[in-house]
């Protein structure tokens, strides 16, 4: 591996639990193996999938404990937001009894630096000849310092001063990111993960992962589970619920991706796939309208699509 600028190295992640690594590498290939059999959508983890289909269910196991609140919830993460935002937020038990004030306050510490407002005591300083601003408190006098103090660049000769750390952020990423070369070929990658892959995959002599499809007469392998899941619907169930709507193209595809990559070609301008984004609540716009396709055409291809995947993977499992 070639570093091309010595600079400050990138970061490694890591995890103390194997799924949350596997969530995270989801990030990067785009993989999101676990499919709802209601519905196109898919997740990352089993975990986000469990959870999910409790939204089709009607189901809503978690009430929130505060009294006098009848509010339920899919998830027990929504609940505690909800007692947290709703319930704790509102709990003020700290109040300035300063005149004409009654701001309140749910720790004591914060009451207390308050206080000292009404009775400018400030016994923070900040020790700048020209500057001699006073601060209730520690923390307010540390954050003013970096008026001051900046957030200098940490790389040898630089004299790059960021005034914020959002500003000291920009700038290394812009001047400062390590660029990395493979050594089998003039590849350059900004980060050593994809560095890593790029090699296993190209340069690497480990066999590399292949999805067979199952039919006796076909045997066809594939580098990606879309690819052979599509393969698979669309030439031996004959299932294409997807159609193009531009005028005059009329042609059809088994996996919704397909039908979006398709749509570049008519039109050229798209540089990148964008993926929609519909609100949540409406799900009957998410339903991709055809000649040949309905939601319950759709949910039936979710699920066959998922039966599919399981077969392949038994058949590529030495």
């Amino acid at each position: 591996m070639t570093v091309l600028k010595p600079t400050i190295s990138p970061r490694k992640a890591t995890f103390n639990k194997s799924w949350k690594l596997d969530a995270h590498l989801c990030k990067h290939t785009g993989l999101k193996p676990f499919s709802c059999k209601n519905c196109d959508k898919r997740f990352c983890t089993r975990y986000e999938l469990t959870r999910h289909e409790l939204s089709h269910s009607g189901e809503r196991p978690y009430k929130c404990q505060a009294e006098g609140c009848a509010a339920d919830f899919v998830t027990h993460a929504s609940m505690k937001n909800h007692m947290i935002q709703v319930h704790q937020l509102q709990e003020k038990h700290y109040k300035c009894d300063h005149e004409v004030c009654g701001k309140e306050f749910r720790k004591k510490s914060k009451l207390k630096t308050h206080k000292m407002e009404h009775k400018q005591l400030l016994p923070f300083q900040c020790d700048i000849e020209d500057c001699k601003k006073q601060f209730a408190a520690p923390g307010q006098l540390k954050r003013h310092g970096k008026v001051h103090q900046g957030y200098p660049c940490a790389v040898e000769d630089c004299p790059f001063q960021g005034k914020t750390w959002s500003e000291y952020q920009k700038h290394r990423k812009a001047v400062h990111r390590v660029k990395l070369q493979c050594d089998s070929c003039s590849r350059v990658f900004l980060e050593a993960w994809f560095l890593k892959q790029h090699q296993l995959r190209i340069h690497s002599d480990v066999p590399k992962k292949v999805f067979q499809c199952s039919d006796a007469e076909c045997r066809k392998t594939f580098t990606k589970r879309f690819n052979l899941e599509n393969h698979q619907l669309s030439e031996h169930e004959g299932k294409k619920a997807f159609c193009c709507a531009h005028e005059g193209c009329g042609k059809s595809f088994a996996m919704q991706e397909s039908l979006r990559r398709h749509q570049v070609v008519h039109d050229p301008l798209k540089k990148k796939l964008q993926k929609s984004h519909p609100k949540k609540g409406k799900s009957s716009q998410r339903k991709t309208k055809t000649e040949s396709g309905t939601a319950s055409t759709q949910a039936e291809t979710s699920e066959l699509a998922a039966r599919l995947r399981n077969t392949s993977l038994n058949d590529s499992t030495p």
